[in-house]
């Protein structure tokens, strides 16, 4: 049996206001559910895949809040350093820049518009 690939689901207040800021601001393809019984988007960008529900009126409490440390998704990538630029171009805000971590990963981390922290990185 082989495992071939993950995502994440992404409860969220508003719907539709954070599909629009992960297509206008990360660039994801976005395919919207919206009519089917569980009520959904899903966000696309290369082999990257999130899946946005409803969380009924819920605040999003992120992983570092409710934990003390932690982000909420890591997405793999080679070029951190162009898709960094490409974030702060479209206003992205960047919460901690490309560096390299005590656990041998290069990486930076984006706060999205639930307050959600995403690292984007790789091991080096």
């Amino acid at each position: 049996m082989k495992l071939y690939a993950s995502l994440c689901v992404f409860p969220t207040p508003d719907i539709r206001a954070t599909a629009d800021y992960y297509q206008t601001r990360l660039g994801f393809r976005r395919v919207d559910y919206l009519d089917a019984q569980e009520k959904h988007i899903c966000l696309y960008r290369d082999d990257v895949e999130f899946i946005l529900t409803q969380s009924n009126g819920q605040k999003v409490i992120p992983n570092r809040e409710l934990y003390g440390y932690g982000g909420d998704a890591y997405v793999i990538v080679r070029d951190q350093q162009a898709l960094q630029d490409e974030f702060e171009q479209k206003g992205v805000r960047i919460v901690q820049r490309l560096h390299k971590t005590d656990y041998h990963n290069r990486e930076f981390v984006i706060e999205d518009i639930d307050g959600r922290w995403i690292y984007f990185g790789i091991k080096e």
